[in-house]
């Protein structure tokens, strides 16, 4: 019969083929009497589909098939097939049985096909299908089936049924979830979690007088519990052949008036599935001398479930006989509750227990002789039962939807979710969260459909079903798209883009595919209009308006045309008197900085962090000169054109397009030395290119060969955010009437927000994760600060005053600060410019905003080991021998490990104290190596690699020149520093979140920029920060402290004499890799050796590396916070309630509230130091991302070499 909807032709097929059946069924009236219901009937077939059925219905005697498919059956009732004895075929499934009791099948001997699948059934009783003597099919899968021992019965059951080869069968198991899906023909008896019995309470002989009460104590466990079978004098007992002999719940045989023939050996057999076990023999005599109480059955702590019964047995001898008495565990007597009662064995009986029952009872016998007394808890358990029911939603489609579902009982349950009776999808979006929720991430339309939530527990499973609906999103579409424009050069101009959408969408910007930010240049309204002021030849491109809201975005884009006016400038006048001024003053304040460096030992923290950061190459010394002599000039420039103007320019905006003509910007550039300092890479032996990386990592990519180069600009992510749109960072300076807010002082929100005295330990990483980090860090990138540490304007030390005079950009120091009571401000110099950005952009006739140099490769290449320049490179090779080494320095005397080589040169940051400090800094391929210690141990362990390396090479091709060991060598180090960062840091940092943004490495793309992302330099990189311990944990070989103890991180800095004099580096490894480390934990960011204590020297003023690190992102024009939100596919947010998902403290939130404004004062800086934010996440995987498909050249290491983690073997005692 058609099972779909009746049509008239349906209706009348259905008419012609029931009406003769009707006219047989007339000859069978006991049949067709009763024939159930819309049900159809045919001779001795019964079909009853789809009726929603809820209880087996009463059928005709007669019937051979029974068919109740597709119906809401839950249980089957007692005696439901009592009179179908010629029944051969029942039809089950798709119901919602649960449990099958033994007797439901007994009355159906024909029985040959049943079928129970797709039902809800979970337990199954012994015995349920042993009557079944003519069933050759039996179909039990995709139930809910729990394959623990109790089902172990089934298994071989169904084993056996194979074996014979008649039946057919199929069973699977869906609980526990390791086997969810196998035959439950296939499991092991190990599998099935079954445990033989075991004995744990033995009998003992016993002496009683005739006609007394005797007890023989035996107790068992195992899975399933084991059922108890006594044996007298061999054979076995039958308890209903002697009413004085009685089996007791806890396994204890009592016979009662004892007689002469039950004198005898007897032995307890503890006997399940799984096997059996017998005690030892004990022996029962008799006697008649008085004695104390003795227990024979002590009470034993028994669960029973809310409203059944329990006895707890308390079985005693001694002569004359005992007297037994009841209490609760305080010595009260029982309450007068008709529930308790005492058994004629001594035992407590309680009928239809509470949770109120639960708790400890006493047992308490005496005779005349003396007294006993015995205790035991009654644990009252409940099945599962819904507190929180999960409701049916409707959701958009990419929407995430949480299903609410607890569950109570005794002992709690577990709560477990299906889909539609199956398990759910193993695709990462849907997840069961420890509340017992369940989460569908990014709904799609496919989710539709029906979730169970299931709360399982050893008493029993309760479920519960729930429905999702799916609506399909829409995408915002445009009412008015931007229109391309045609204008000139110092023009304003303003760009229109409308859309609509539900929720309204946001608008954001893009040029040249980089996400364009708020700033003194670019201002995008709420409404979407892109405003654009004074218009340079650089402004011109490809603008991209980006409409997008929670279900999608949609994109347009337009061209900006620019046309350049060649007219006079008003400062082209100016340019000869300026260029002479702007080099003598920036050659004085270099000359001056370097003097007061290098002339003598540093004193103060801001000479060390000067002298520290300060360059060491002649070349990139020149780079910077070069444009700082630029930047100067135009600023002089500016400065002889505003004097001469009668209206102050600095109230309305100064137009540089307007400041000089492109001839004189020409002169310029080539009077600074800016265009002499444009690289030009000699990429033309290829050989070498396609084998090695060169050491200041140009012609890695051979199609853009100074991409990822040392002494490059950062790339960005979005557009820079300056004051006014170009060089000044935000904050450099405020004017009157300006309508924004000052932003928050760097050191006041160091102190309220980020410094921390309390350290919460790691429990699953050590303090080397931290140290990896900064060891990598030093690896990819490095800014190039000031090269004058004093002003251009006067050549006053930027250390003494707090102005804002290039280079110097102090952090003030705010009113009532809690360290710093007689200083106004903490040392901070600007960064290098890049040669045409900023200022000096202008030789490209246009305003490019400043950008920063990276003086190191951005590659993962071991440039902190072999530096970043060819020079750099020359300086650490061993040139005196052909065997590829790096120079050695002194050596360990315990294991023959050299230490790196002494840098010589003038007075270092490591000899700032003669006293405290007498030895020289250490030569590594990056200069900060002796910042603190455990970095210098990490950089002796790879410049010790390196050497082993090209031992080990030498030796196997000892045809090799020393160049080539050198570079093999060389690679296979950057080979290993990429496989620890990729495979083994990066997981542990940024979860499984930040791995799948990160996405899979699918080979070189010569199309990607591996150049460093300044908002990853400058800010997201440095969450590392927080992972940093307040203290150097130095271990002996038992782990032990070493007799010079520990190292306060302030005392760690540049003092490489510990190594030298204090164990060398190997207890410093040591407590890297045995020590738990610093846990990123929101309220404890950065400790106060690093806020309070930053190169702290005495007499003087510590610094401050929160504030530091906020003044620097400042500096380097990074965008406001709510600009990475829009970036990392997060919405704008309003107000701080919205930033609750990303920073879930409530206190972290106040604090920014209070300290910080919302569109333009939060910083990056500030909130990536904390675990919880996406936007960390969101700008280290770009960052790595790009690292990692544009890094070039790959090395694979020959099997010949071990390239486990060299920490163990390289260390000095090893």
């Amino acid at each position: 019969l058609n099972r779909g909807k009746y049509t008239p032709a349906n209706t009348m097929l259905v008419k012609s083929t029931v009406v003769p059946g009707f006219l047989l069924f007339l000859l069978l009236p006991d049949f067709s009497c009763s024939c159930p219901s819309r049900c159809l009937c045919f001779r001795t077939t019964v079909r009853c589909m789809h009726l929603m059925l809820e209880n087996i219905p009463e059928v005709p005697p007669q019937t051979n098939i029974l068919d109740l498919r597709f119906n809401r059956i839950k249980e089957i009732q007692p005696g439901a097939f009592r009179r179908l004895k010629n029944l051969n075929t029942l039809y089950l499934h798709f119901n919602n049985l649960e449990t099958l009791e033994p007797e439901t099948f007994s009355d159906l001997p024909k029985l040959e096909r049943l079928f129970l699948h797709n039902n809800k059934i979970s337990r199954i009783q012994p015995g349920t299908f042993s009557q079944l003597e003519s069933l050759k099919r039996l179909r039990l899968d995709s139930n809910a089936l729990l394959c623990d021992c109790d089902l172990m019965w089934l298994a071989k059951l169904l084993k056996k049924y194979s074996e014979q080869g008649n039946i057919q069968t199929a069973a699977t198991c869906e609980n526990p979830r390791e086997l969810q899906g196998r035959s439950i023909t296939t499991l092991t008896t190990q599998e099935f979690n079954c445990e033989r019995p075991r004995i744990t309470t033995e009998p003992h002989d016993a002496d009683v007088k005739l006609g007394n009460t005797v007890y023989f104590t035996c107790r068992a466990e195992g899975n399933p519990k084991p059922e108890i079978i006594w044996l007298h004098n061999n054979n076995e007992i039958d308890m209903k052949d002697d009413g004085r002999r009685n089996l007791l719940q806890d396994g204890t045989l009592m016979i009662q008036n004892t007689k002469e023939s039950d004198k005898g050996v007897y032995q307890c057999m503890a006997k399940n599935i799984a096997g059996e076990v017998k005690t030892q023999e004990v022996v029962l005599r008799y006697f008649g001398t008085p004695s104390k109480p003795s227990f024979v059955i002590q009470p034993q702590n028994t669960e029973v479930l809310v409203g059944q019964s329990v006895t707890l047995e308390c079985g005693v001898s001694g002569h004359p006989p005992p007297h037994v008495i009841w209490t609760l565990g305080t010595g009260s007597p029982l309450p007068s509750d008709s529930r308790f009662a005492i058994t004629g064995s001594g035992g407590l009986y309680i009928q239809n227990v509470t949770f109120l029952d639960q708790g400890q009872y006493n047992c308490n016998a005496s005779n005349s002789e003396g007294s006993i007394q015995a205790t035991a808890n009654i644990i009252v358990q409940d099945t599962p039962r819904f507190l929180v029911i999960p409701i049916d939603q409707t959701v958009t489609e990419g929407q995430s939807v949480d299903f609410s579902c607890t569950a109570e009982g005794h002992p709690p349950p577990v709560i477990t979710w299906t889909r539609a009776g199956g398990p759910l999808p193993n695709d990462r979006r849907h997840s069961i969260l420890s509340t017992g929720t369940l989460r569908v991430m990014r709904v799609a339309l496919h989710d539709q459909g029906q979730y169970e939530c299931h709360a399982i527990s050893a008493i029993g499973v309760k479920s519960l079903p729930v429905q999702l609906w799916v609506t399909p999103r829409v995408i915002p579409v445009f009412l008015h798209p931007p229109q391309d424009v045609v204008t000139e050069t110092g023009q304003d101009v303003v760009i229109t883009c409308a859309a609509q959408g539900d929720p309204r969408p946001t608008i954001t910007w893009a040029k040249e595919g980089i996400q364009i930010t708020e700033s003194g240049k670019f201002h995008v309204s709420r409404d979407g209009t892109l405003s654009i002021r004074d218009l340079g030849v650089a402004d011109q491109g490809r603008y991209e308006c980006i409409a997008r809201n929670t279900f999608g975005f949609t994109s347009s884009t337009m061209q900006l045309t620019i046309t350049a006016t060649d007219v006079g400038r008003s400062g082209d006048t100016f340019v000869a008197t300026s260029i002479q001024e702007a080099i003598s003053s920036v050659d004085h304040a270099i000359n001056s900085t370097r003097t007061e460096l290098f002339s003598k030992r540093p004193k103060t923290p801001n000479d060390l962090l000067a002298l520290f950061r300060y360059p060491r190459d002649p070349y990139t010394i020149e780079t910077a000169r070069a444009g700082e002599i630029f930047e100067r000039t135009l600023q002089l420039i500016q400065d002889h054109v505003q004097q001469g103007l009668i209206v102050d320019m600095n109230g309305t905006g100064y137009r540089y397009n307007d400041l000089v003509s492109p001839h004189y910007l020409n002169v310029i550039a080539n009077l600074s030395g800016c265009s002499a300092h444009r690289r030009t890479p000699n990429c033309s032996d290829i050989c070498f290119h396609k084998q090695y990386r060169t050491h200041d990592g140009s012609c890695n990519n051979l199609q853009h060969p100074m991409w990822g180069a040392s002494l490059t600009a950062f790339q960005r992510l979005l557009k820079p955010a300056y004051q006014n749109g170009f060089n000044l960072p935000r904050g450099f300076s405020l004017a009157e009437d300006s309508r924004e807010l000052p932003l928050p002082l760097p050191r006041l929100v160091s102190t309220a927000m980020i410094g921390t005295e309390t350290i919460t330990s790691d429990d699953q990483f050590t303090h080397m994760l931290m140290q990896w980090g900064q060891f990598l860090d030093h690896d990819m990138d490095q800014t190039v600060a000031a090269i004058s540490m004093s002003r251009f304007s006067d050549g006053a030390p930027c250390s003494e005053v707090c102005t804002n005079d290039p280079p110097c950009f102090s952090v003030v120091i705010p009113e009532n600060d809690p360290r710093v009571r007689n200083g106004r401000c903490m040392f901070f110099v600007r960064s290098s410019p890049v040669c045409g950005s900023g200022m000096t952009s202008l030789l490209m006739n246009s305003v490019y905003p400043r950008e920063q140099i990276n003086h190191l490769t951005s590659y993962i290449d071991a440039s902190n080991v072999y530096g970043s320049t060819e020079q750099e490179s020359q300086e650490l090779r061993d040139l005196s021998s052909q065997r590829g080494l790096l120079k050695q320095g002194q050596v360990v005397p315990s294991s023959g490990k050299h230490l790196l080589p002494f840098a010589v040169g003038p007075p270092t940051e490591c000899m700032r104290d003669e006293n405290e400090s007498p030895v020289l800094c250490f030569l590594a391929g990056d200069h900060r190596a002796n910042e603190q210690l455990g970095l210098t141990a990490m950089h002796t362990l790879w410049f010790r690699e390196h050497n082993r390396l090209a031992a080990e090479l030498q030796a196997l091709n000892p045809h090799w020149d020393g160049d080539t060991l050198y570079h093999e060598a060389r690679k296979m180090v950057g080979a290993q520093m990429q496989h620890i960062t990729y495979a083994h840091w990066l997981p542990k940092i940024l979860g499984e979140a930040g791995v799948k943004v990160l996405g899979e490495y699918k080979g070189y793309d010569p199309n990607v920029n591996a150049g460093i992302l300044n908002a990853f330099a400058t800010a997201a990189f440095r969450f590392g920060h927080t992972l940093i311990n307040p203290v150097l944990y130095r271990l002996n070989e038992t782990f032990q402290p070493i007799r010079q103890g520990h190292v306060p991180l302030h005392k760690a800095f540049f003092s490489p004499f510990k190594i030298t004099q204090e164990g060398g580096i190997d207890p410093l490894l040591r407590g890297l890799f045995g020590v738990p480390g610093k846990m990123r934990v929101p309220s404890e960011l950065l400790n106060m050796e690093l806020t309070e204590k930053l190169f702290s020297m005495a007499h003087s003023v510590s610094l401050d590396l929160a504030a530091i690190n906020i003044q620097r992102g400042r500096d380097h024009g990074i965008p406001p916070y709510n600009d990475f939100r829009v970036f990392c596919n997060l919405t704008s947010a309003q107000e701080f309630e919205d930033l609750r998902n990303e920073i879930k403290n409530l206190e972290i939130r106040e604090k920014l509230r209070r300290y910080c404004g919302l569109d333009h004062e939060i910083s990056l800086p500030m909130v990536l130091p904390s675990p919880s934010t996406y936007q960390l996440i969101c700008s280290t995987a770009m960052g790595f991302r790009s690292q990692g498909d544009g890094r070039g050249i790959t090395t694979r290491i020959p099997g010949d070499f071990q390239l486990g983690p060299p920490f163990c073997r390289l260390g000095s005692s090893q």
